[in-house]
């Protein structure tokens, strides 16, 4: 790369890395959050983290919301929490409400947290988080599922999908903030940001009072700019300070580490990818063949349209 190329590379992130501690001076000032324009180019993370006088390797909070398709990245700066970013997320499946079952293709809502163990390195999504579905509150209402994450790719069928540059930024500032000593990442699912209008916009849902238990944990964290204490007390979350004593009978909420794959799951994962890539192959072959039908055939209508000429018919005369 030449010295001009990256100048311009510089100029770019410098220039969003401004544009964003603007837009969220201005968000302090009126409770409301700006989008941060997405910058891959090298460095821009940590001309970021600079604009904010942050580190990598301080802990972290991740707040995503489903209608906004909006993650937002949180650092811990002092004694609060501070938004360092709010990045689209390329893509998520279902509907809004929490997931259900397995197979159900529907990406879950909840409070959970990502430990060292969750980090994903390697497999089919390389930088990826287990949020940890499902955590001791889905498992009281019985709901199914593993391996739910926050990944690259933009595809997805359950999980939240971000685009490769921002999920690898995303994993780098979570796996040097477990590093650094932090013991679990809360992750926080909600459906739309829980403002009481939204909440009252959606009160005809059948999800309006797990939506409304929700609210006291985003509404804790923007009060206070701390992650709540979450446990789950009669089959309910229940919100309080950190580190206050659990009532009796209550439970803290944690979240599962997806099993490692078994051999007969990893066998059998890999005879699906041979299936869709033998079909893939025979689609390919029927579409050639059938180019080459089309091709011959009209090259045979074009023959044909041409008038014939008679071997016994004289020649015309040249004058």
């Amino acid at each position: 790369m030449t010295l001009k190329a990256t100048g311009r590379s510089w100029l770019r992130a410098t220039t969003a890395v401004v544009a964003c501690l603007l837009s969220s001076i201005a968000a302090g000032a009126t409770g409301n959050y700006q989008k941060t324009v997405e910058t891959p180019e090298p460095g821009a993370l940590d001309l970021r983290l600079a604009a904010k006088g942050m580190l990598a390797g301080q802990p972290v909070m991740i707040r995503i919301f489903k209608a906004e398709s909006e993650l937002e990245v949180w650092m811990r700066k002092s004694e609060r929490f501070e938004l360092l970013a709010i990045y689209d997320i390329c893509n998520w499946s279902g509907s809004l409400g929490p997931k259900i079952s397995e197979g159900d293709k529907q990406s879950p809502e909840g409070f959970y947290s990502v430990g060292a163990g969750q980090l994903h390195k390697k497999g089919r999504w390389p930088r990826s988080l287990d949020i940890g579905y499902p955590n001791t509150f889905d498992r009281m209402q019985e709901r199914t599922g593993s391996y739910i994450l926050v990944h690259g790719g933009c595809t997805t069928t359950g999980c939240y999908a971000m685009t490769n540059a921002l999920m690898e930024q995303i994993y780098a500032l979570s796996e040097a903030a477990l590093q650094g000593g932090q013991e679990r990442i809360p992750v926080h699912v909600f459906p739309f940001r829980m403002t009481p209008q939204n909440l009252k916009a959606h009160a005809e849902r059948p999800w309006h009072d797990f939506w409304a238990s929700l609210k006291t944990g985003y509404d804790y964290f923007e009060r206070t700019r701390q992650p709540p204490q979450v446990s789950v007390c009669e089959k309910q979350y229940v919100v309080t300070e950190p580190g206050a004593v659990l009532p009796d009978g209550c439970m803290e909420n944690e979240s599962r580490v997806s099993p490692p794959l078994t051999v007969a799951k990893q066998v059998a994962r890999k005879a699906g990818k041979l299936r869709r890539a033998a079909s893939r192959n025979r689609s390919r072959r029927v579409a050639g063949r059938n180019a080459r039908k089309a091709y011959a055939a009209a090259r045979a209508n074009r023959a044909a349209s041409r008038p014939r000429r008679h071997a016994s018919a004289p020649h015309a005369r040249r004058n």
